[in-house]
């Protein structure tokens, strides 16, 4: 591809930023075009009463895949951001007191596990065993490839078969292991990237080994450190940033996207055009193309994952007891996953992952005070019919209360910042269709081919980066979409 090529990125999430640093450091000149005020997409921020609170994501894995990105152009990460270890990766906690800290010690885990049942100690870690095949397999060799045609995804069917990528990660989980709080602490992750453990393919469990090769990380300040670190290496490298200023239209002659026009009115031109925006949004933008508009209809069939509700809160006081990562499990398991993907039922008993990076680092708080979120998965708005504006306030008080009757007993007495987070956000905010917070649910069905391609199969100079092409969200994910749309911008 010859250094003057252009190209545009509607987006500017964890996927379109690595996208765009991918094409500066190779020559093409590219413009990312933001609708927000901030970028970062799903990993916005808000500065509130001295508090940084992180929109998420806010679980940092394969620190790997981040720091490629800057030594494409020689440079070094730790000159934009700075990444702190977190210790133990997650705690998870049930509503009968037990507690089992998850982290990639050995030892640790071997006792954590003999904790729950002793006899699932050998299973655990055959289990593991299991997790580093499929991340060889599914992650080191396909994470960045491209499925643009179906005899790729027959060519990778062996490898993936021979790992049972039909059964469900807690299917799988539960071969190996039968104390069901164990199951639970080995198939949860997979809600982490929008999968439901009961039917998300069992390839998922490769997540255990990335955690336990590379770690769990916070970027100081803030996952929005390391977006604007990000942000601040793609402009050294000669990349132009537009924020708010909205693509409304994407321009096209014949097989071929042109331009981008704005809300401002601006028309971009450009060679290529990339978009990290919602699946059904971006083809939204494509006026007056019968065949965007068969690809809308065929989306709006597809299984989009739940959405969230998300706590933003402040309290009084500091908590070193409190782990940055901490799962607290609801006494339902199968019935709740039930209730949020299948019946659309708003559970009353939430499952909630709590983040409270003061513990890590004291700047994300004013002197003498925490920051937290709380984040519950809940159904879409396809899913569940809710007015929001009306329900929000008063689910909020049951994920605090649920908080103060497992965690901190005097929440309510040290409250003070709190703001919530709802699917119509994701909707309103991000264009997410339905609300969706994953984009496509990561099923098989709806992965690699059968996943949105990440070079249009129409309009040969448009592509698709983020959650909804291969290999799906999480940073890992985004992050790696990128690298595999990047292969065929500069191919």
């Amino acid at each position: 591809m010859a250094n003057n090529s252009t190209a545009v990125i509607i987006g500017s999430g964890f996927g379109g930023i690595a996208l765009a640093i991918r094409l500066q450091s190779a020559g093409i000149q590219t413009t990312i075009v933001e609708a927000r005020g901030k970028p970062g997409g799903r990993a916005y921020m808000w500065e509130r009463d001295g508090h940084i609170f992180d929109a998420g994501p806010t679980v940092i894995t394969d620190p790997a895949c981040l720091e490629e990105l800057w030594t494409l152009s020689g440079s070094d990460m730790a000159q934009d951001v700075k990444l702190l270890q977190v210790q133990p990766f997650y705690r998870l906690a049930w509503g009968d007191g037990q507690q089992f800290d998850y982290s990639n010690q050995e030892a640790q885990l071997r006792a954590e596990s003999a904790k729950l049942n002793p006899a699932d100690v050998d299973g655990y870690e055959r289990f593991l065993q299991y997790s580093r095949g499929v991340y060889e397999e599914g992650y080191v060799k396909l994470g960045a490839v491209p499925f643009l045609n179906f005899s790729s995804m027959v060519r990778a069917a062996p490898a993936l078969m021979k790992h049972q990528a039909w059964r469900s990660v807690y299917n799988l989980v539960s071969h190996y292991v039968q104390n069901e709080k164990l199951r639970q602490a080995l198939s949860f992750h997979t809600l982490l990237v929008g999968g439901n453990p009961m039917n998300t393919s069992s390839i998922y469990a490769l997540i255990h080994h990335l955690e336990k090769t590379g770690g769990v990380w916070f970027a100081q300040g803030g996952t929005n450190k390391l977006i604007k670190g990000m942000i601040a290496l793609f402009e050294r490298l000669g990349g132009k940033l537009i924020l708010s200023d909205a693509v409304n239209l994407v321009e096209h002659e014949g097989k071929r996207v042109t331009a981008v026009v704005t809300a401002s009115g601006q028309r971009i031109a450009a060679d290529m055009i990339a978009t990290n925006g919602d699946l059904v949004h971006s083809y939204g933008l494509i006026a007056g193309s019968a065949y965007a508009q068969r690809r809308i209809r065929r989306l709006k069939r597809s299984r989009f994952s739940p959405s969230l509700f998300v706590v933003h809160f402040g309290l009084e006081g500091s908590f070193p007891d409190i782990a940055h990562h901490t799962i607290l499990f609801s006494d339902r398991y199968r019935p709740l996953l039930d209730d949020i993907y299948k019946r659309g039922v708003l559970p009353p008993d939430p499952s909630l992952y709590l983040h409270h990076p003061s513990v890590t680092d004291p700047t994300m708080a004013p002197p003498g005070k925490s920051t937290f979120y709380a984040l519950a998965p809940v159904p879409n708005l396809g899913k569940a019919d809710i007015d929001w504006d009306e329900v929000g306030p008063h689910y909020r008080d049951i994920v605090l209360q649920r908080i103060s009757d497992m965690l901190i007993p005097d929440l309510h007495d040290r409250l003070g910042t709190c703001f919530h987070y709802t699917p119509q956000s994701f909707a309103d905010d991000l264009g997410a269709h339905l609300g969706s917070a994953f984009s496509l649910e990561p099923v098989l069905t709806q992965s690699a081919w059968f996943r949105a391609h990440n070079r249009d199969d129409h309009f040969g100079n448009l592509y698709f980066v983020g959650a909804g092409t291969h290999p799906g969200a999480g940073i890992p994910g985004v992050v790696g979409s990128a690298k595999a749309t990047a292969s065929l911008m500069t191919g």
